[in-house]
């Protein structure tokens, strides 16, 4: 295997000198010296602040203020008397006058009046679910990710419980309100990743995504009217928030009944470094538990994780994660066609390599950079029977914002372009003696957006936003406006509306032919309101999605280039409902999400609008996490529904108007928390399909029909109808021990 060389790009910032004011007030240069000022920045009933700017008026010194409102730096102007100034969007700014070359000035009570035009806690969420920010309704936090019975630690797993998704458990990804999995765009700290799942044999062993839960301080779910930031996405964005320095070092330790894996965590002053180590074999434990597969060399997974985090001045921030996976299988499907009476072998390697760099930093006059550089090498090779197919995408985007949140007192200002440079490759060969077919494409794309958070009037805001892109492979540009308002409508509840243009450049395996294509498009137009009262969360929201230049091509033969058209269209709409309760019964915890969808397109090898096979018009979600005190035990469970999907039966006329059966499962899960030698420790025990429903996903298909012209099949079902989870999870050298009285949170 080729090996990827990952050039790191470092971007080092350093204030300007500070300017001196002119006239005759301006204070003397002769004798510089250090003033440290620190304070606390609150509003009117004192409540703290978070991310206002403070600075000394006519200089480049100054800084933001924490979750706490405080805020401190040092400035190295003259002696002398100079106005601060605190600013932050939906206030008046406020001068305060200093004298410098005095000794440390605190100022432990600023207080900012709301201006006129101010909004409150009106804030503009249409169609987003935002983990890291109570303000924003948080519906999970990472956490939570862990603990959703079902879940099984995977995050998509979790984001499959929220209103908006359907369960499409043989895929393992995310389907979003009649979107394709590929219509989902995940990103990283800002960073788009080419690649967020791992391999897969479609229809029977289902992917899982790649990064681990803990990795981050926030997960941001947007189903539909999403900011102009993101881009190649039709229906929605999952941005994954990494966390910034690791709070103190220790050692970690997890045995699985699938495997292990370790982690050093190593905190310093201003950096801190974590490396981890998984491997994951299921041979032991199918041999332990029956599988209705034929198993040829059960999943096996090893792999790797670097995470640096460097404090850079007082505010900056430099993060690196680099990880390294290798996964392998192989199996014998169930096959409808005599040839393969015993299975059709189906085998898979797949090897990824990630690089995610980011810097952040406070710039002047109340600019702030968040600028990074993410690299990507994915290779999959799939042998189903005597053939073979080999993928390979390299990838590497650019990412630079700027933005002011003091522009003014009734809006701020995001600036920010993003560059993308991609190859991909394909060879095919029909058996092991056939000659290649070598497809494939290099694609250079770079986009740029504005935009801008609007304070109207007291109850009133708006969000306005413009992203462009021009992509080198399709030789085009689009443009996409963005456009959302919230009303306050009483002291707890807001109704928010939004609407937006988005386009998308069609998947690897659609413009691997060479065809001449353009972009895929969608209109999003959302309506939502939202009631939270302390910790009782209540949304709803309907929605109408409307596509055009989906890509069309001949099923029959999937490599005529002359095919390809952007002549698909198809439209989605329903309603998404979300309610959570987390005080009603003291150590209860639950949450009940339902969606209603209807919806058709005409895409890819669709001879005629239909209801994609994806699709489910009902999906209902209940979750609950109960802490059992006396025993220091999380009790959880998860109860899902979906309703029958659509699948093409070659049986009866028509198309796609075949339906599954509906799908249910009950999983279980509990934590006890204990410590082990003296170490935090955790078991954590998880069942899925407690109750043993069976689960049909699809069926598939002979190739050609028996002598009474029925075409023969096969249905397509998990690989045993429960999974059994045990695991063991040791902290060690913790300097506080976790505390086993209270709930995980």
């Amino acid at each position: 295997m080729k090996r990827l060389l990952l050039p790191l790009l470092a971007l080092l910032l350093r204030p300007a000198a500070a300017q001196t004011p002119a006239g005759p007030a301006a204070p003397s240069l002769l004798h510089p010296v250090t003033t440290a000022l620190s304070g606390t920045v609150r509003d009117a009933h004192g409540r703290p602040l978070p991310g206002v700017n403070v600075f000394l008026k006519t200089t480049f010194d100054g800084a933001s203020t924490d979750s706490l409102g405080r805020f401190s730096f040092s400035t190295g102007h003259a002696a002398g008397a100079l106005p601060l100034v605190v600013a932050f969007v939906g206030y008046e700014p406020l001068e305060v006058p200093v004298v410098l070359g005095r000794g440390p000035l605190a100022l432990p009570d600023l207080r900012l009046k709301a201006s006129r035009a101010a909004l409150g806690d009106v804030l503009v969420t249409a169609g987003a679910f935002e983990a890291s920010d109570e303000k924003r309704s948080a519906a999970l936090k990472p956490l939570d990710i862990v603990t959703t019975a079902g879940a099984l630690g995977d995050v998509t797993g979790a984001l499959n419980a929220l209103p908006g998704t359907t369960r499409n458990p043989e895929s393992g990804q995310l389907f979003v309100r009649g979107g394709a999995a590929s219509e989902t765009k995940t990103y990283l700290d800002g960073l788009p990743v080419q690649s967020p799942y791992g391999g897969s044999v479609p229809g029977t062993v289902p992917a899982r995504g790649r990064f681990s839960p803990f990795l981050f301080k926030g997960v941001v779910f947007s189903t539909g009217g999403y900011s102009a930031e993101y881009g190649q996405a039709l229906s929605a964005v999952v941005n994954l928030q990494t966390a910034d320095l690791a709070p103190q070092t220790e050692t970690g330790l997890s045995l699985m009944s699938v495997g292990g894996s370790a982690s050093r965590t190593q905190r310093w002053a201003r950096t801190s470094l974590a490396l981890t180590a998984d491997y994951l074999n299921l041979s032991p434990y199918f041999r332990l538990v029956p599988q209705q597969l034929g198993w040829a060399r059960a999943p096996q997974n090893e792999g790797g994780s670097l995470s640096l985090r460097r404090r850079t001045g007082q505010w900056g921030m430099l993060k690196v994660y680099a990880t390294a996976a290798r996964q392998r299988l192989a199996l014998r499907q169930a096959d409808p066609n005599a040839a393969f009476a015993d299975g059709r072998p189906v085998a898979l390697a797949n090897d990824n390599l990630y690089l995610n760099t980011t810097f952040r930093a406070p710039l002047r006059r109340g600019w702030g950079l968040n600028t990074g550089l993410a690299l990507s090498r994915d290779l999959n090779e799939t042998r189903p029977d005597q053939q073979q197919v080999r993928d390979e995408e390299q990838s590497a985007v650019a990412r630079l914002v700027l933005t002011n949140d003091s522009a003014a007192a009734w809006f701020n200002l995001k600036l920010g372009t993003e560059l993308l440079a991609q190859r991909y490759r394909q060879t095919y060969r029909e058996g092991p003696r056939a000659d290649p077919r070598r497809l494939g494409f290099d694609e250079r794309r770079a986009a740029a957006f504005a935009e801008s958070e609007l304070v109207l009037s007291r109850r009133l805001a708006g969000r306005a936003g413009l992203r462009g892109e021009y992509s080198g492979l399709l030789g085009r540009p689009s443009l996409a406006p963005r456009l959302a308002l919230a009303y306050q409508t009483g002291g707890h509840s807001q109704l928010s509306a939004a609407w937006g243009r988005f386009y998308q450049t069609p998947t690897p395996d659609l413009l691997r032919a060479g065809a001449p294509l353009g972009f895929e498009r969608a209109q999003h137009l959302l309506l939502t309101y939202q009631r939270v009262v302390g910790t009782r969360t209540l949304r709803a929201e309907l929605y109408r999605k409307d596509y055009a230049g989906l890509v069309t091509f001949d099923g029959a033969d999937p490599y005529r280039a002359a095919a390809y058209r952007n002549d698909g269209r198809g439209y989605a709409r329903g309603l998404d409902v979300f309610w959570r309760d987390r005080s009603t019964v003291k150590y209860l915890d639950y949450w009940v999400s339902y969606g209603y969808l209807d919806t058709e397109r005409r895409f890819r090898a669709d001879p005629v609008a239909a209801v994609p096979t994806f699709a489910a018009r009902h999906s209902l979600s209940v979750v609950a996490k109960y802490w059992v005190a006396k025993i220091h035990t999380q009790l959880g469970g998860t109860y899902a529904y979906t309703g029958p999907r659509s699948y093409q039966n070659p049986n009866e006329p028509g198309y796609n108007q075949g339906r599954t059966p509906a799908y249910q499962d009950l999983s279980l899960n509990l934590s006890y928390l204990t410590h082990l030698a003296g170490q935090f420790t955790i078991l954590h025990v998880a069942v899925s399909n407690v109750l043993g429903q069976t689960q049909i996903f699809g069926y598939r298909y002979a190739d050609a029909p028996d002598a009474g012209g029925q075409y023969g099949r096969v249905a397509q079902t998990p690989g045993a109808p429960r999974m059994l989870f045990v695991g063991l999870f040791v902290s060690i050298n913790k300097k506080a021990p976790g505390d086993t009285s209270v709930a995980p949170d």
